[in-house]
């Protein structure tokens, strides 16, 4: 393949301290769908602003619809204007033309029925342009930014059509987004159907989360601070709490929500990545099998949810009428699309215990949920009370409880809070409080989340990546919520007003403790 004369655009951003990505031909199946362009695109945009794409990268979008390339890349230029203005996009708030200009050049769309096998070979034929050019066959990367039950059936013609061979020092890789199967049994028939086809090294399950900053901090947080290390355990944390909230609804996603519900779209998936990461064992190196290694033993070691009795320790909700941030928000049940007696779960809240020696007694709690007051991700480890008895002679007056928090999304950090003197003649403790925050220290501009996990795949580390084995091991701690829901309908529902931080369900559920939820800030 000849280089290109257009020269990439000055980088910009701490992805220009990376080696560039080596030459591939990305596929990306649902090109014009909302995935595409309102994260992988942009994602890609900022790796192109970066100089973290190679010259001889090509993007071929893969649908059906009778569209022209031009088109098409009119219609992703409009989707990146529209999010550029929202600070994960991309680094300003306009588009750079050179550097969409770059990468609009290496851009073709392809039309073709994703069911019938005589599409794939009219890719392949595409594909084999780009190999015949380069004079030797090149790298692909196949994104399926499609609809789950699409993903066995396009792996199975990929693989038929020859197109997930992988040639001498040519790879071939396959992206998959979640639902990763719907419940333990899916699951399984998911990674058996994805395995006759592709090696597991080839299969990059995606989750997003995994790509902030934050979230790619815990590990170095933990393991490379003397600070930390030695206080993660029992001895030291009382508690942990996990919180996802989000202020949207369902929005134009009804159908795929009606079937799918909060538990199923965010605990085996999002919530349980941060909890792996959070509490699983030192691995033997940073490297990517030993981190999957320790992620999915912890999911093994996850006691399953007792569902029986009057506690059980996960619950659910639905949101009623309310407002959001100010804005009137509807119920659940008047969404379009939505039955009018719908069962569904817009929030979950569980409390889980890890029965290993590190986390005996220790209770993790976790909650999602959507139209909250506030849109929010944190984990927040509370530490154990101090002794008292050396300061009861003080007429000590307050106590403070030891928080450190990691921050998410959106404001990428972590504080720790903790109790100091007020000023004055009494032992008066007050809460104050350490705070990092990313951007303003490291000066890091906003990102999709996708640029990073994108940018891995390119290179094979697969750090950040779900292995087969530990999306089974997370669904077996899921599957007997499942098992017991199926078997009694929800009462009461809708149960916690938009706006607010959720059900009372779920506050019962650390009340039990002596325990209470962080408020969402």
């Amino acid at each position: 393949m000849t280089a290109s004369t257009t020269a990439h655009p000055e980088a910009t951003s701490a992805l220009g301290r990376l080696p560039q990505a080596p030459p591939c031909a990305m596929v990306l199946f649902g090109a014009n769908g909302d995935l595409s362009h309102r994260l992988v695109v942009p994602a890609l945009y900022n790796l192109a602003r970066a100089k973290r794409l190679s010259d001889d990268f090509r993007l071929f979008g893969v649908d059906r619809a009778s569209d022209e390339t031009g088109g098409w890349i009119q219609s992703l230029r409009e989707g990146l204007e529209r999010f550029a203005t929202d600070s994960s996009a991309s680094e300003s708030d306009e588009v750079d033309p050179d550097v969409w200009g770059w990468l609009a050049s290496r851009m073709t769309y392809v039309q073709a029925d994703l069911t019938e096998s005589d599409s794939y070979i009219r890719l392949r034929d595409r594909l084999a342009d780009v190999d015949r050019a380069a004079g030797s066959p090149q790298n692909r990367l196949y994104y399926l930014a499609v609809v789950d039950r699409l993903f066995g059936g396009i792996v199975d013609q990929l693989g038929a059509a020859g197109l997930t061979r992988q040639e001498e020092r040519a790879w071939r890789r396959v992206i998959i987004e979640k639902p990763l199967g719907h419940d333990l049994d899916s699951a399984k028939a998911l990674n058996a159907k994805l395995s006759a086809t592709l090696q597991e090294d080839q299969i990059f399950r995606i989750d997003h989360f995994l790509g902030k900053e934050t979230v790619q901090n815990i590990l170095a947080l933990r393991f490379a601070n003397g600070l930390f290390e030695p206080v993660w355990n029992r001895d030291h944390i009382d508690q942990v709490q996990v919180t996802v909230a989000e202020t949207v609804g369902v929005e134009h996603r009804a159908a795929f929500y009606e079937r799918t519900g909060a538990l199923r779209d965010m605990v085996p998936n999002h919530l349980f990545q941060l909890l792996s990461l959070m509490a699983m064992e030192p691995p033997t190196s940073f490297r990517a099998d030993p981190i999957r290694d320790r992620k999915t033993e912890l999911l093994q070691m996850v006691r399953l949810p007792a569902m029986e009795g009057p506690s059980p320790d996960v619950v659910r909700g639905q949101y009623g009428a309310g407002s959001v941030l100010g804005a009137p928000f509807r119920a659940y049940r008047a969404e379009p699309g939505v039955a009018a007696d719908s069962p569904v779960e817009t929030y979950v809240a569980a409390r889980l215990f890890v029965e290993n020696w590190r986390w005996a007694g220790v209770p993790f709690y976790l909650r999602t949920g959507k139209a909250l007051a506030r849109r929010w991700t944190e984990i927040a480890i509370r530490f154990r009370d101090a002794p008292v008895a050396l300061l009861r002679s003080c007429d000590l007056q307050g106590s403070v409880p030891n928080w450190l928090v990691l921050r998410i999304q959106p404001d990428e950090g972590l504080s720790l809070e903790f109790g100091a003197k007020r000023p004055g003649p009494r032992l008066e403790l007050g809460a104050v409080q350490m705070d990092f925050d990313y951007r303003r220290y490291f000066h890091s501009p906003p990102a999709t989340g996708y640029e990073t996990l994108l940018y891995d795949c390119m290179i094979g580390d697969a750090t950040l990546f779900q292995r087969g084995d530990t999306v089974e091991a997370a669904w077996q701690v899921v599957q007997p919520v499942l098992d017991a829901w199926s078997e009694r309908m929800p009462t009461g529902f809708p149960d916690y007003t938009a706006g607010s931080d959720g059900p009372t369900s779920g506050d019962a559920l650390l009340a039990r403790d002596g325990h209470a939820w962080r408020a969402l800030p």
